[in-house]
């Protein structure tokens, strides 16, 4: 269901993929997002995985690879799976206004699982032409994701751990 502004229409949900990427003993990358101003709520559950919209005449899987590099400079990953239907969140009120313009009442994400094939020296949370996004990185559990990320978005980390549960740890 999409949130309705006041004015009653409905908005349509933001088309984004999201990245569970597992190193070699199953733990999965999670970064901390920068914190800025009015992120009161953030400063707690600020860790995530790789995610992003989905460029216009852009398929998902291409998406993911783009924010993968993007946001964490890799490249060396193989693909292990997609998952097999869209996740879904909407932006609580407090932030729909002011989340992507008001645009958007929330989210609907393609995930999907990848192994990271290099070391961790390539990771590079600032690689070149693209603002960071994250100011810090660790390998966490799969099952610890859900209580790391913001309270709107756990039920689809929720969905990522029964996806892919197989890969972790």
């Amino acid at each position: 269901m999409s949130a309705a502004p006041a004015d009653g229409r409905r908005l349509p949900y933001r088309r984004c993929v999201g990245v569970a990427l597992f190193n070699a003993q199953g733990k999965v990358f999670v970064g901390r997002r920068k914190s800025g101003a009015g992120d009161a709520e953030k400063l707690v559950h600020r860790w995530q995985m790789p995610q992003g919209g989905i460029d216009r005449h852009e398929d998902p899987l291409t998406a993911a690879r783009r924010e993968l590099e993007e946001e964490t400079g890799v490249r060396s990953a193989e693909l292990l799976a997609e998952a097999p239907e869209w996740f879904t969140y909407d932006f609580p009120p407090e932030i729909l206004a002011r989340a992507r313009g008001g645009k958007f009442s929330g989210q609907t994400q393609l995930w999907f699982a990848f192994r990271f094939t290099g070391e961790d020296a390539e990771i590079d949370l600032a690689p070149p032409g693209h603002k960071p996004e994250f100011d810090e990185w660790r390998w966490a559990d799969l099952a610890e994701t859900p209580a790391l990320i913001v309270p709107f978005k756990r039920s689809v980390y929720r969905q990522v751990v029964e996806t892919f549960g197989r890969f972790a740890a």
